[in-house]
């Protein structure tokens, strides 16, 4: 029996905060199907985890090849296709009105499109899969619009910033399903969708790999420290942590934090550390591996994660596998995961006081209990996001079109 092929299209592909992508394509590989992966770009992108450089080995790249390749791959499409082509080019501008991004861009993806078809064609791919509702899935609808594939897409987060730039409800209306990393994501979904296209959208959560299940559980450290991973951006909060931890600091609690990843808040954070004299209690790794986090996580007593604007973050499923309790905000489908008192606190966003007080509880609670929760952590996460679980629904969606 010939195998299932799809192709999965993503901005860019491997990437240090896209784990959770590599994840779910291999666990599709093992739910039977053939993957092609398809990126932009990131042939050349800094990577430190030996899986995603493997991982772009086997990875097709659109821009690789310059202008020049989308040129000629418009020029062929126009001259074989003429009909489907002007249908596909009256989309890409439509997608230009009230957008954030003038028409150029537009037909910047009509053109990665192009390039893309004869790839799909090659393989003997009818369906492309994309990643994030932005210009990912903007490129495979206009595949599905030239006649080559149908489509789908996940959502997870920054769609729901832009919504109405992004046209997704046009995406959703194009598309053969939605999948929702969660039920607030689905809810958002609608708010943008029409009603008819409501049974389209799907909750298919994240899931971890069995070796993250697996890993023998480590006691919970004496140490204070916390851990705080993910990308060094406004939007992360780890200003307001850096704040919370100096407050903490001055009454004479002892309290460790390590910042595990990099970006573009990286100088603002270090000058507030050293503002606040916090060189002996707050460290930052820079990039790491997923081994590496995954020892900073085990060498803490729980994560700390005061996001103002999240999905539902992976590196939280993670912590909780690894039997930490979780300290975070109430935002999007944190809330759905995260049960207080039982597998870790929640505080309102943006809301310093309530972190620092989350804080001293944490740090006043025993360890014993601690110890506890990380069990009722592992439990949960394992009931809601095995990855193979999760391959298992999403394979089902993909038999239903294929």
């Amino acid at each position: 029996m010939n195998q299932p092929k799809i192709a999965y299209f993503i901005n860019q592909y491997p990437k240090v905060s896209h784990s959770f992508i590599r994840r779910e394509i291999l666990a599709m590989e093992r739910q039977g199907f053939a993957i092609q992966r398809i990126a932009l770009r990131g042939w050349d992108a800094k990577l430190v985890d030996a899986d995603d450089l493997r991982e772009r080995e086997h990875t097709r790249y659109v821009l690789q090849a310059g202008v020049t390749g989308l040129i000629l791959a418009v020029i062929h499409i126009s001259l074989t296709h003429p009909v489907r082509f002007f249908g596909a080019l009256k989309l890409a501008l439509k997608m230009s009105i009230h957008a954030d991004r003038p028409w150029p861009f537009h037909l910047a993806c009509l053109a990665e499109a192009c390039r893309i078809i004869p790839w799909l064609k090659e393989s003997g791919v009818r369906h492309v899969h994309a990643h994030f509702g932005d210009n990912s899935t903007e490129v495979a609808m206009l595949i599905e619009a030239l006649g080559a594939a149908s489509y789908s897409f996940t959502v997870h987060r920054t769609e729901f910033d832009r919504p109405e730039f992004l046209k997704l409800g046009e995406k959703i209306r194009h598309a053969s399903f939605v999948v929702a990393i969660s039920s607030f994501a689905r809810s958002q979904l609608y708010r943008w969708a029409d009603y008819a296209d409501w049974p389209k959208v799907h909750v298919v959560h994240c899931g971890l790999e069995q070796t993250f299940y697996d890993v023998q559980a480590v006691p919970i450290p004496s140490a204070p420290r916390v851990v705080c991973v993910g990308r060094l951006c406004e939007e992360k909060g780890q200003m307001l942590l850096v704040d919370a931890v100096s407050r903490l600091v001055q009454k004479g609690t002892n309290i460790e934090l390590v910042l595990a990843g990099d970006g573009d808040m990286r100088p603002e954070l270090e000058s507030q550390i050293l503002r606040h004299k916090l060189q002996d209690n707050v460290r930052i790794t820079g990039w790491i591996s997923s081994a590496q986090v995954r020892e900073e996580i085990l060498a803490a007593r729980a994560l700390v994660l005061p996001s103002f604007s999240e999905g539902l973050p992976v590196v939280i499923m993670e912590a909780m596998a690894l039997r930490r309790p979780i300290l975070t905000t109430y935002v999007a489908g944190i809330p759905e995961l995260i049960r207080p008192g039982v597998d870790g606190w929640l505080f309102p966003a943006g809301d310093v006081d309530g972190l620092v007080t989350v804080l001293e509880e944490f740090l006043a609670t025993p360890i014993e209990t601690l110890e506890r929760m990380g069990e009722a952590a592992r439990q949960r996460v394992l009931e809601r996001h095995s990855v193979d679980t999760e391959a298992k629904k999403l394979a089902q969606l993909f038999h239903s079109i294929i």
